[in-house]
């Protein structure tokens, strides 16, 4: 590991091991050079090889013939900023830092950065920081309505970062916390960055589509129920280790009632309705179309359902609105009944009138007629017991 290099009597110590510090001596002659050799070594833990919300680790150590001295040691990241770490110094020679919670964008060239004041150290320790993982928010919500097409996709960061090993991954749905998870495809991606997909569930309609991106895993839901909502994740795994990413997808419906044309004079209920919970600042609005303020109505925030009645034919849209910001809206036609129709169900509503009140009098009749009879009946019987007495004292004389 050493090596004297020509012609000016060079020292090379290659691999240098923190048992190489201590004091170089050069002699030429009657002359004699002395040079002290302060060797660190820096170590990071899982090989630099991190997943998203790991915690990394770094361990610092000093060697050198003299006392060894007090250090401060700051850290830079993939971005140049200055990162806040725990720092335990658990001996001169030896010093341990935590960092925090490591993203994808932490990924890059680190700088551990040493000094001392006495004796005068500055020093910068570059090293390689690696963090797998997707490049989706932490909870993503993703808003459709019922019977549209929606994709849901997981951007893997394993080609930017060039990962040079092999790891696997699943995705699962469940429709609400709690629930048992389904799993509708595994996928492995190869050292080499191929990914291959596998479809698990055969329940489940969705589609993997074809001509995605690179190092993305994507599905797609052509025609979306409402029992489709719920939480989809996407899971990778790594050397027994795993990060994960959610997609909340949250479906909209709406419904009348009654179903079908709006006679005239008559109401109907419009129901809007989605399936999960909403953010803070999002409610639900209905509104009709080329209408006026009256013909517009606000849940309250976070409501998932809103009911309105109305007494207008025309164009009703219902609105998921978050903070100012409308993420989607769903239509309903209301059409206007046909005149005739009317006609008939106020002929239907007349006749019906008149009907009862024509059964009202034939029972008062028929009530009255019995009545007359039963009274008619109690007489008779009060006759014949009032003869039967009579001629029954006639006898006895």
């Amino acid at each position: 590991r050493f090596v004297i290099k020509a012609p000016y009597k060079q020292l090379l110590v290659q691999n240098l091991k923190l048992s190489d510090a201590g004091i170089y001596t050069c002699k030429y002659s009657s002359d004699e050079v002395r040079t002290s050799l302060h060797i660190f070594k820096l170590t990071i833990s899982l090989n630099g090889h991190f997943l998203q919300n790991e915690v990394p680790e770094l361990t610092l150590m000093q060697n050198s013939s003299s006392p060894l001295p007090e250090l401060s040691i700051t850290l830079f990241d993939s971005n140049k900023n200055r990162v806040t770490a725990e720092l335990q110094k658990e001996s001169h020679q030896k010093y341990t830092v935590k960092l925090k919670k490591l993203e994808v964008m932490d990924s890059g060239t680190w700088v551990c950065q040493i000094h001392s004041d006495s004796p005068l150290i500055n020093v910068n320790i570059p090293f390689a920081v690696k963090v797998l993982g997707f490049q989706n928010p932490d909870l993503e919500r993703k808003y459709a309505t019922v019977d549209s097409t929606v994709n849901l996709s997981w951007h893997l960061n394993s080609k930017k970062i060039e990962w040079k090993e092999g790891f696997k991954g699943q995705l699962n749905w469940k429709q609400q916390e709690g629930a048992n998870a389904h799993e509708l495809l595994d996928f492995n991606v190869t050292a080499q960055g191929q990914l291959h997909e596998t479809k698990k569930s055969s329940n489940f309609l969705f589609e993997i589509p074809e001509g995605k991106k690179e190092s993305t895993i994507e599905v797609k839901l052509p025609r979306v129920h409402f029992n489709h909502s719920g939480q989809y994740q996407c899971q990778l795994e790594y050397q027994g280790r795993y990060a994960q990413r959610k997609i909340e997808l949250v479906v909209m419906k709406v419904s009348a009632n009654p179903a079908g044309p709006l006679p005239r004079g008559a109401n109907m209920t419009l129901t809007c309705q989605v399936s999960g919970q909403l953010p803070p600042g999002a409610y639900l609005r209905w509104e009709r179309v080329n209408g006026t303020e009256m013909d517009v109505k606000n849940s309250k925030q976070q409501a998932v359902k809103l009911e309105v009645n109305i007494s207008a034919a025309g164009l009703w849209s219902c609105h998921l609105i978050e903070d100012t910001d409308r993420k989607i809206s769903l239509q309903y036609r209301v059409e206007e009944a046909p005149v005739w129709i009317s006609y008939v169900i106020i002929g239907a509503s007349v006749g019906g009138s008149l009907l009862a009140f024509a059964l009202g009098c034939l029972c008062i009749i028929s009530g009255i007629s019995w009545q007359r009879r039963r009274q008619r009946a109690k007489r008779m019987a009060q006759a014949r017991q009032y003869l039967l007495e009579n001629k029954t004292c006639q006898c006895q004389q």
